[in-house]
């Protein structure tokens, strides 16, 4: 993280995980997971494996993982993407730009929005502007906790800008994760954070949170720590649900 700034711009663009975010796959793949656990006899996942595996790249594109046609929207997620499709940021007045960023694999993201309501949700996002795991684009072993995804979606809305048009900078944006590796992925690429956590991954790290708010959980030892935060720096914040989203606060004008 290039500075400590507490007087941020208003945002100009918003950049969503997918997983355990918008879309309930984390709490089906951990029942799926358990499924086949039990099944050869061995132990379940326990909530600190799980809290560590949340974002992590390939931890989940197995085939145990694929009976995934049914994955139903988050609560929230549909009335945020319809809002933020309607806004426009304070300081420019231009419509808030949306990006995903998911260390999903392609096939693995199109069985996972196989269900209507899913792929109307994830519509929201143009074609270009969905940034997967398996792009080529993001070099091998750079998924999350590494920026690289989050910068590729930022340069995805910046290279079809109207001309005259000023780019987008990291600090405008406001990325929306629900795992510790997203929220570091976010935060070293300079922009803002809201993390929801899943009830699990919150109790896990309850005592710790502002050290994820942060970036420095101490769990990847990416290295470059001068991306990192400092405790209580105002880049990050946490809240339950998508629902409590206050779009004022970040500079981001509803419609009237």
């Amino acid at each position: 993280m290039a500075s400590h700034e507490k007087d941020f711009p208003a945002i100009r663009a918003c950049i969503f995980d997918m997983d355990g975010l918008l879309i309930n796959s984390e709490d089906i793949i951990t029942l799926s997971t358990n499924r086949v656990l039990e099944k050869h006899g061995r132990p379940a996942f326990t909530q600190s494996i799980r809290a560590q595996l949340m974002g992590v790249p390939d931890s989940t594109n197995g085939d145990v993982f694929h009976n995934w046609a049914k994955l139903p929207p988050l609560s929230g997620a549909e009335k945020m993407l319809f809002n933020l499709s309607r806004a426009r940021s304070a300081s420019s007045g231009e419509r808030i730009q949306l990006a995903l960023a998911s260390s999903t694999k392609t096939d693995t993201y199109k069985l996972k929005t196989y269900r209507p309501e899913t792929k109307r949700l994830l519509d929201n996002f143009q074609a270009d502007r969905r940034i997967l795991g398996d792009d080529p684009r993001v070099r091998q072993g750079r998924g999350k906790p590494a920026p690289d995804i989050y910068l590729l979606a930022l340069e995805s809305i910046n290279s079809v800008a109207c001309s005259g048009q000023r780019p987008i900078q990291p600090n405008e944006c406001l990325v929306f994760e629900d795992s510790v590796a997203g929220v570091e992925a976010g935060s070293r690429t300079g922009m803002r954070v809201v993390w929801v956590p899943h009830q699990d991954v919150a109790a896990e790290y309850e005592a710790r949170e502002k050290d994820v708010l942060a970036a420095r959980s101490g769990m990847f030892g990416l290295g470059d720590d001068g991306q990192l935060g400092e405790t209580d720096d105002g880049w990050a914040e946490s809240m339950s649900s998508l629902e409590h989203f206050d779009y004022k606060k970040y500079g981001i004008n509803m419609p009237s």
